[in-house]
């Protein structure tokens, strides 16, 4: 079954504020900031939710996490970070989540193909792939093909893993036939490969490039405009908090989520 996800827009983020705050405390403020909030927290409160993400929304989530806590006083959020192959292939083997966010559309297709999902999964952001070195760039690296000379180690993800499937599409874009020393099960090993000094260079997203700050160099390289991810978010049919599930993904896809995903790099879908 092929999937069409609904997309984040401005106008879909403003209904869903507005009719948060038609069912929560009404508060009178057009700033937008407090009336998420209090719609979030008049959706959610005291809702205890997991949440299973991509390795690349660590940080992003971990933050909105930490909002979602405070503005629904009594709730807590657990996250469950790893590869989107692997957490799909845990739902689907009985895993207990509420929330599901991957790092591209065919993993949360294999979910909702099982039955797993409730409603429509929501786009919410997209990323694009970036080479990591050393930092200072020792191997003078400057281009995608420069990863296939002699003597430079590299470590991309499995084919499986969405930064690994969007590497294999700029091999094809490219014509370059990466030989990595090792293929890892998420983008952040892959990153924690490079900073320990392991390999010499890593494809990560460029978000998980920027977080890593001054640990690596970045390579932008032209390729990876032809192996852009989206990543889709949704509520699990199984979850025993729906509200605060709900809750959640309205944050993500708010206009208070969605700032804080373009401050680490994220653009719209």
């Amino acid at each position: 079954m092929k999937m069409s996800w609904r997309r984040v827009t401005t106008g879909a983020a403003a209904a869903a504020l507005g009719l948060g705050l038609l069912t929560g405390c009404g508060s009178s403020d057009d700033s937008g900031t407090s009336g998420s909030a209090e719609s979030t927290s008049a959706a959610a409160s005291g809702g205890d939710i997991t949440v299973f993400a991509a390795a690349s929304l660590k940080g992003t989530f971990t933050e909105l996490g930490e909002m979602f806590e405070t503005a629904n006083p009594g709730s807590h959020v657990e996250f469950s970070f790893a590869g989107s192959s692997d957490l799909a292939a845990q739902l689907d083997q009985g895993a207990s989540a509420d929330v599901f966010a991957s790092a591209d559309t065919n993993n949360m297709t294999k979910v909702v193909d099982a039955g797993l999902v409730q409603g429509t999964p929501v786009n919410f952001a997209t990323n694009t792939l970036t080479i990591v070195t050393a930092p200072g760039n020792p191997k003078g690296i400057k281009s995608f093909a420069d990863l296939n000379r002699e003597g430079t180690l590299v470590v991309t993800c499995a084919p499986q893993v969405p930064c690994g499937a969007a590497t294999q599409k700029v091999e094809t874009a490219s014509g370059v036939d990466l030989t990595p020393v090792s293929e890892e099960s998420s983008v952040t090993d892959v990153l924690n490969k490079v900073t320990a000094g392991q390999a010499d260079a890593g494809l990560v997203y460029v978000t998980d490039a920027a977080g890593a700050g001054d640990k690596v160099t970045a390579v932008p390289f032209p390729e990876a405009a032809q192996a852009v991810n989206t990543y889709p978010i949704a509520a699990l049919s199984a979850s025993k908090q729906p509200e605060a599930a709900q809750g959640f993904i309205d944050l993500v896809t708010g206009p208070e989520g969605q700032a804080v995903l373009a401050k680490a790099g994220f653009a719209q879908p």
